[in-house]
């Protein structure tokens, strides 16, 4: 078996069948990559694909994915309740089989440098492909959103992409192209429809407001559900079980329970180790396992 890389492309549409289709068919073109899964959510307007490839053409085919999303995603007429400054919002190449993360930040900054040239959109690089500490998490250069960064592009020389044009595409706005580690995004929904619970929960758990280790948190208005919505940046330190008794216990303060939580996209095994889904109330846990999928997917390869 050869090197073999995880891409986790997330676009800023999740209600066009459509333009759904012409993604994955972007992705699917080189039978090489192996598309594992595809989380499409309508009410965050925003679609995560998962797939697996070797460097090459995991490289290749999420810029075939860039350039449908470029063609057929307007920024201007998007709403959605997630942040975005894209209409490829961000592309994480993940380390995992055979390819040193030096290899990955090639791959992902001769990306980004491509990108700038044949579609015309400034490329941020974050996580371990940034070129400056302050650009290293997501949410910084995420700050205010397609419009915000709009605004700071024009005035702001920090601001500045790391590629591309020193502006935004007029409809397909920016791309964060970086390298992470396996991360595990885990929403939670609770028995209430006032999101400001959501937020103040997400605020207290969220490594930046002094919670736990390796977490990105916030609340949301999902039909008519207050949704706590985190990225576990580092399972090792912070497990979705750990995360999921947190914001049970702030719920628990405010008089509020929990519904249910789900997973978006795939996670690693070793995430829901020693860990019963139902506790979570997770009633689909096998369903968002990686390494399965990978499996089943070189059997039949």
């Amino acid at each position: 078996m050869g090197p073999l890389i995880e891409c986790v492309p997330n676009f800023s549409e999740g209600r066009d069948a459509s333009t759904l289709g012409a993604l994955e068919d972007a992705i699917r073109a080189d039978p090489a990559v192996m598309l594992l899964d595809v989380h499409a959510d309508p009410f965050h307007n925003r679609a995560v694909f998962t797939f697996v490839a070797p460097p090459l053409a995991a490289s290749a085919a999420a810029f075939r994915a860039m350039a449908v999303a470029l063609a057929r995603i307007d920024l201007t007429r998007h709403r959605g309740e997630h942040p975005r400054i894209g209409a490829t919002d961000v592309v994480p190449f993940v380390p995992w089989r055979d390819v040193p993360v030096p290899e990955l930040v090639r791959l992902a900054r001769e990306l980004g440098a491509r990108a700038g040239r044949e579609l015309a959109l400034p490329v941020y690089f974050y996580g371990d492909a940034a070129t400056r500490p302050e650009r290293e998490r997501l949410p910084a250069i995420r700050a205010g959103g397609f419009e915000g960064l709009r605004e700071r592009i024009a005035r702001d020389p920090a601001a500045l992409p790391d590629a591309g044009p020193a502006h935004l595409h007029p409809t397909a706005g920016a791309t964060a192209i970086g390298v992470r580690r396996p991360l595990v995004a885990f929403n939670v929904f609770l028995t209430t429809a006032d999101v400001s619970v959501a937020q103040a929960i997400a605020r207290r758990i969220r490594t930046s407001g002094g919670g736990l280790p390796a977490v990105q948190a916030a609340g949301f208005d999902v039909a008519g559900r207050a949704q706590v919505s985190m990225n576990l940046l580092d399972i090792d330190r912070t497990t979705p079980a750990t995360a999921f008794r947190a914001v049970a216990r702030e719920a628990a303060r405010r008089g509020v329970d929990i519904e249910r939580s789900e997973i978006v996209g795939l996670a690693p095994e070793r995430a829901f180790a020693d860990t019963d889904p139902a506790e979570l109330r997770l009633p689909d846990a096998t369903q968002h396992l990686l390494e399965p999928k990978i499996r089943a997917a070189e059997r039949r390869g």
